[in-house]
């Protein structure tokens, strides 16, 4: 083991240096002037012009701070929801609140649990703690809750289940979730991260927030990142116990949501039309970019979010990594997931319907049909 004290210059502590940084989705493309950026699951219809004004009008409070507890913005998000202030925490993204509860819970040696393609941000704040990631083998690309019941020893201390789940797109209904927090000991926190929930109308669905609300060790996340466009911005939201928020409270940093965040993200929240319109996009064109897709002879995995994953079987003599290319030259950006452990699948956000027809005319003329 290196002698940190006695080194030559500054050294991370152990562990640091084998932490794979994230990867964002490609926003450029070589030779393209202008791409069509379906690499990172943004809304494609932009955000809510109330939001945007919102924005603009707090460009006369730049020299201030923000409220440290993001007091407008907690009113709204309690309300909209039915919650309890106390038990909101926010963010700068719902990623610094998967950070906080790692550093909150995490002693070295801890573990933490995911699906085996699970979001990569977890583990990286896992990690950077001293913890060990254990992750669960999942069935067509779903959680397996039992897999992930199995996995818990006495150094279990968070599971993260992103439901629906990114990069797959799948989820698990109501029943599942509560056999899944049912089974697991008392001091194990399961966080339920809801960033593409609103985009899951099916009855079976549920966001968590009820079963949280009389839970002692469940943290529901949300971020305005996707149903609402704000991305750019960086506001993320944790529902948890009081005692829980207390202690997670303590190591925020100051002033993590600035002033033009706060303000645009309430006014998001009030344009109900918004957030209407793009799920009303996604539920058009969703199972119609998966017919297509499949009638290319690819395999695209069911999805509930706002992108689906595409498979490129074997027979076929074609790979994702291929496809990725390929459609960058048609300035069409999509997202190869190899480092999820899906090295011949690429995910594809919904676009409007030029993006989207071109995205199938860009793979039918790939596979050469």
């Amino acid at each position: 083991m290196t002698d940190r004290f006695a080194a030559p210059r500054p050294v991370p502590k152990p562990g640091i240096l084998d932490i794979a940084p994230y990867k964002p989705g490609k926003a450029a493309a070589e030779g393209v002037a202008s791409p069509i950026k379906l690499s990172a699951n943004e809304n494609i219809l932009g955000c809510s012009d109330e939001a945007r004004a919102a924005y603009a009008e707090a460009a006369g409070k730049l020299n201030l701070y923000p409220a440290g507890r993001a007091d407008i913005l907690r009113a709204a998000v309690a309300e909209k929801y039915n919650l309890e202030p106390e038990r909101l925490l926010f963010g700068c993204g719902s990623d610094e609140i998967f950070q906080l509860l790692n550093q909150t819970f995490l002693e070295p040696g801890d573990n933490m649990i995911q699906g085996a393609h699970g979001f990569a941000a977890y583990a990286i704040g896992t990690h950077a703690c001293g913890g060990v990631v254990k992750y669960v083998p999942e069935k067509n690309f779903t959680i397996d809750v039992d897999a992930m019941l199995e996995a818990v020893d006495e150094r279990t201390r968070l599971i993260f289940l992103a439901n629906p789940a990114n990069p797959t797109g799948t989820w698990i209904d109501a029943d599942e979730v509560r056999r899944l927090h049912e089974g697991l000991p008392p001091s194990v926190v399961l966080v339920l991260d809801g960033a593409y929930a609103e985009f899951n109308t099916d009855p079976r669905f549920e966001d968590g927030l009820g079963l949280a609300r009389n839970a002692h060790n469940i943290v529901v996340t949300r971020t305005f990142s996707k149903i609402h466009g704000l991305a750019a911005l960086r506001v993320g939201w944790g529902y948890m116990p009081a005692e829980m928020a207390d202690a997670v409270d303590r190591i925020r940093l100051p002033f993590n949501v600035n002033i033009p965040a706060q303000l645009a993200a309430v006014a998001a929240l009030k344009d109900e039309a918004f957030a209407a319109r793009s799920v009303a996009l996604v539920e058009q064109w969703r199972p119609w970019l998966t017919q297509q897709i499949n009638g290319l002879g690819l395999d695209v995995v069911p999805s509930a979010a706002n992108f689906v994953l595409v498979g490129f079987p074997e027979v076929s003599g074609k790979t994702a990594v291929e496809a990725e290319g390929f459609l960058a030259t048609k300035g069409l950006l999509t997202r190869g997931v190899g480092n999820y452990g899906l090295v011949n699948h690429l995910r594809i956000t919904i676009g409007l319907e030029e993006h989207n027809r071109a995205v199938v005319e860009g793979l039918a003329e790939f596979m050469g049909k």
